[in-house]
């Protein structure tokens, strides 16, 4: 189980840990989005300071309706207590946990400020 909390502009919010090259964790506050089908996002800046490695670049749309191209990244995570390689989408704004990560979980949150986000594996 992971647990997060609800921000001041009511965004559930997770703590996540990503790891550089050498395999030091890196603590980013990470803002969940149901609406994002990707596992996470970094802004680019951070991706490289991790010094991630660079899988493809793929048209992706944005929140805005916009389209991009979008450089793909893989990083691995502490997920659950336990290391797992995702794909990273570098776009610049905040750290968004998306669907892709969230499969196989249940999600809870309670939208009220400093509120309870509850993840918690599918049994």
């Amino acid at each position: 189980m992971m647990n997060g909390v609800v921000n001041k502009a009511l965004q559930a919010t997770l703590l996540l840990t990503v790891q550089d090259t050498s395999g030091q964790g890196h603590q980013v506050e990470a803002v969940i989005d149901s609406g994002y089908d990707g596992a996470i996002t970094l802004p680019p800046s951070q991706i490289a300071g991790l010094g991630l490695t660079r899988l493809t670049s793929v048209q992706g749309q944005l929140a805005d309706g916009t389209t991009q191209i979008i450089d793909v990244y893989r990083a691995t995570v502490i997920w659950d207590g336990q290391p797992r390689d995702v794909e990273v989408d570098a776009i610049d704004g905040p750290t968004l946990l998306g669907t892709a990560i969230l499969q196989g979980h249940d999600l809870q949150v309670r939208f009220v400020v400093g509120g309870a986000v509850t993840i918690t594996a599918v049994p």
